[in-house]
């Protein structure tokens, strides 16, 4: 089905969806002045985009594909984060009391976080403020123009109808002609019909009636909150053979579904946990932000710097954030060679890592007794500036990639997400569970004296490499039975906190290593 408007100063038929991509407005305009884009700032608008998008669960791109695009206002609104959008523009300002047309906001804008500064005449103020977003489509072109003539044409048959149109639903309109009632179909036909009814705009609009002491061209800044905006970050790893080097790129993933482009734009990125009172409907949480400001077009990557508690990344040139859509923005350039540190991990009990208890005696026989058999692999980076990093990070989603030697392609081997990592902290990451290294945990003996108020628990832990090399693997166990306990172990251990120890072992190639240990709990 096509629309088409009848221009009736020209002798011509222009598709309706045409003139909406265009940005033209249908018949007559409204009465007060309108801004244009030729009106407009040409530095362009500045945008700050924040998000609560969790990097494991929130995927932009599976967002649109799963909503096949569809940019419905309600499913806009689960969107995980807003966007805060600031746009200067020459507007012809009447003296005294006018209405003044600001097109172009986007759709999704909420109306009550909206600023207004006249920077010509401090003294022009706004008396009332009104959002007009009742936008032109077939559907509502359609409702409109009943009881109105309109005209159905199918070019595949040559085939014309004119008449009142009466009812329009599920592709098919109702219409009363000479020749009586006719029901046709709307699939594949185009529908002509006059000027653009009443109530129906092209672009979202928000109209303020202004009371300003002197007229002309006056320059207005503007703010707004909108909905359908959300980022997030992902980093590219890419490890050398031996696990002991690795180079880093890094993508801003930012999505636009807030009903309106900004062209021309002024990026920055602020990381950080911002914090905003949220409906109930919405998500909680701290909002990730990224704002877009003023900065020369001369480096490559974002500069970075601190800003009040976050973190400011500033893009070196302009940008254009395209509506219904994402689009993929260098973070900071490529970083080569940095050191990593590959670790083996068992943790046969990983379930009483956080403390034990629960439902369960802390005297019962089994009690946190089940193990596993997985050796975790993690990949530590210092982001240290000695180690070429030293970049504060926002929180994403890392990808660990690595070379194949017969070949040289990169094959995939694991992600993970991080979260807001500062200069000189470690980003740890897990790349899965190792295949030729496998662990077993027995519990060998458990006593318990409630005369005493004593336990005893003996624990054998068994580490098996089937490589053929060497292995070192850190073995932790949780001491999850009680806070006072004391140890006795065949090799050397670390304390890491008040329940929680750990050995590191070296386990040879095609062989095992076993660790025997005995924990007493007193209360």
């Amino acid at each position: 089905m096509t629309i088409t408007w009848l221009d009736p100063t020209a002798n011509h038929r222009l598709p309706a969806l045409a003139l909406l991509g265009a940005g033209l407005l249908l018949g007559s305009p409204a009465a007060g002045a309108e801004t244009t884009t030729a009106d407009q700032d040409p530095a362009g608008p500045s945008l700050t985009v924040y998000s609560t998008a969790d990097p494991a669960g929130f995927d932009p791109k599976q967002f649109l594909l799963q909503n096949n695009g569809n940019v419905d206002p309600w499913r806009v609104l689960s969107i995980p984060g807003f966007g805060v959008v600031r746009d200067t523009r020459r507007i012809e300002v009447p003296k005294g009391i006018s209405d003044i047309r600001f097109t172009d906001v986007a759709s999704q804008i909420d109306p009550t976080t909206v600023g207004f500064i006249d920077r010509t005449s401090k003294g022009t103020r706004v008396l009332e403020q009104n959002f007009e977003f009742d936008l032109v489509s077939p559907q509502k072109l359609l409702k409109k123009y009943i009881d109105r003539e309109v005209t159905l044409r199918w070019d595949a048959t040559n085939q014309e109808v004119t008449g009142t149109l009466l009812s329009s639903m599920g592709g098919q309109a109702v219409l009363k002609n000479k020749t009586g009632i006719q029901i046709v179909s709307t699939d594949d036909a185009r529908i002509s019909m006059g000027q653009l009814p009443g109530g129906l705009i092209t672009r979202p609009t928000l109209v303020w009636k202004l009371d300003a002491p002197k007229g002309g061209m006056h320059e207005i800044e503007t703010s707004y909150q909108t909905a359908g905006l959300t980022w997030r970050a992902d980093y590219n790893l890419t490890l050398d053979a031996n696990s002991n080097t690795a180079n880093m790129t890094a993508w801003v993933t930012l999505m636009n579904l807030s009903g309106a482009s900004y062209e021309n734009a002024r990026l920055k990125l602020v990381a950080g946990e911002v914090q905003k009172i949220q409906p109930k409907y919405g998500r909680s949480g701290g909002m990730r932000a990224m704002e877009m400001a003023d900065v020369p077009p001369t480096a490559a990557g974002f500069k970075e710097e601190s800003f009040f508690e976050y973190h400011l990344y500033t893009l070196p040139r302009r940008t254009d954030v395209k509506m219904n859509g994402t689009q993929q923005l260098t973070l900071f350039p490529p970083v080569r060679g940095f050191k990593i540190k590959k670790e083996l991990l068992y943790q046969g009990a990983p379930g009483m890592m956080n403390g034990g208890w629960g439902n369960q005696p802390v005297t019962n026989n089994g009690y946190g007794v089940s193990s596993s058999k997985d050796v975790e692999v993690f990949i530590e980076v210092e982001n240290k500036k000695d180690n070429g990093l030293g970049i504060p990070m926002p929180a994403g989603r890392m990808r660990l990639y690595m070379a194949n030697p017969n070949d040289g392609s990169l094959e995939f081997i694991g992600e993970d997400t991080v979260d807001h990592t500062p200069r000189n902290e470690t980003i740890r990451v897990k790349a899965g569970n190792a295949f030729d290294v496998v662990g077993e945990r027995t519990q060998v003996d458990f006593k318990v004296d409630t005369k005493a108020k004593t336990m005893a628990e003996t624990w054998s832990i068994e580490i098996r490499n089937q490589k053929d090399v060497a292995q070192t693997v850190v073995v932790r166990e949780p001491l999850y039975r009680w806070r006072n306990w004391k140890i006795e172990t065949s090799d050397p251990f670390e304390k890491i906190n008040a329940r929680v120890v750990q050995w590191t072992v070296d386990v040879p190639a095609e062989g095992k290593k076993t660790i025997n240990y005995v924990v007493r709990y007193s209360w």
